[in-house]
């Protein structure tokens, strides 16, 4: 996502500050950018900040004398905006983390200053920072809400989950050391386990690369230790159990059914090689068979079984 403020063609024009006479030291008089008459304290911590918000004030004055004036409500908004990025850049910053990419945050801290420049509105307020500053704060949060989370978890463990972590920072210094489950339960005054939910929960916003190196295992990644999702470890499994289960078979139970299923007979080929007649074989196979599914806790025959049987039975028909 990248913003672009329409800045190419406004010409940048700084509108004149409101200018006061100051004494200074050894006599001499020099006059400063003041705040206009009768307004509050503002959000301004530098001289340079207050001039910003002087002359931003200035701005929009003159956009209220000239209302209907499009291209000057568009240059004063882009103006106001570009004077302003550090601002959104600050905020951005406090919301970025390890998983969060910065420039996508800075973007949309673009989009709330932006969203603010458009609403601002000088005759209700002198500060603009003071009025931006929430504006872009939720749009960062909401971007955050909104894509950030790679499981979402429901709105009341993400609002706790910021809570517990802005309670862990105080505490870790409060304490000396990390605060337990507990220590953040008893502050917050919520059950343990709540708390160590929206503590899990905050594991869901964060993917792990598959590159990410074991703990302890040399040139080894995560990826190289997952299981296949091709039916491989299934089919093992199953395998497994069915070699357990014959086992407990006796010697001519498992020739019989590698007679039958490895070599592919007919139970009359079979019969023949063991000297019994295909009748008897059906019934050997029949109870070998269940047997077997009682084991392995299986309700449906194998394919290969049931593909024989009928084509057995279409021998015996004809």
């Amino acid at each position: 996502m990248t913003l672009t403020l329409p800045l190419s063609s406004a010409p940048r024009t700084t509108a004149p500050l409101p200018l006061r006479p100051v004494r200074a030291p050894g006599g001499r008089s020099t006059r400063q950018p003041v705040a206009l008459e009768g307004r509050r304290p503002s959000s301004a911590r530098t001289d340079r900040e207050e001039r910003r918000r002087v002359t931003t004030l200035a701005r929009f004055a003159e956009l209220a004398a000239r209302p209907d004036d499009d291209a000057l409500r568009r240059r004063t908004v882009a103006l106001v905006a570009e004077d302003h990025l550090d601002v959104a850049e600050s905020l951005a910053r406090r919301y970025a983390s390890s998983t969060d990419d910065w420039h996508d945050l800075r973007q949309v801290g673009c989009v709330g200053l932006l969203k603010a420049a458009q609403r601002f509105d000088g005759e209700k307020g002198d500060d603009f920072v003071a009025f931006a500053a929430p504006t872009i704060s939720g749009e960062i949060k909401r971007h955050l809400r909104d894509t950030g989370w790679l499981v979402r978890p429901p709105r009341r463990l993400q609002e706790l989950r910021a809570a517990v972590a802005q309670l862990s920072s105080t505490l870790t210094q409060q304490l000396g050391r990390a605060p337990s489950t507990a220590d953040l339960a008893a502050r917050l005054d919520l059950p343990v386990s709540e708390v160590a939910e929206a503590v899990l929960a905050q594991r869901d916003s964060q993917a792990v690369s598959l590159e990410a190196p074991l703990p302890g295992v040399e040139d080894a990644c995560l990826g190289e230790v997952l299981p296949a999702t091709d039916g491989t470890l299934e089919r093992a499994e199953r395998w497994a159990e069915l070699e357990r289960a014959m086992r407990g078979l006796g010697e001519r139970d498992r020739l019989l059914l590698r007679l039958r299923f490895v070599d592919d007979l007919s139970q009359a080929e079979i019969g023949r090689e063991l000297g019994v007649t295909q009748m008897q074989v059906s019934r050997l196979l029949t109870r070998v068979l269940g047997r077997l599914r009682s084991e392995l806790d299986c309700v449906e025959e194998p394919p290969a079984a049931s593909a024989s049987s009928r084509a057995d039975g279409r021998r015996r028909r004809a």
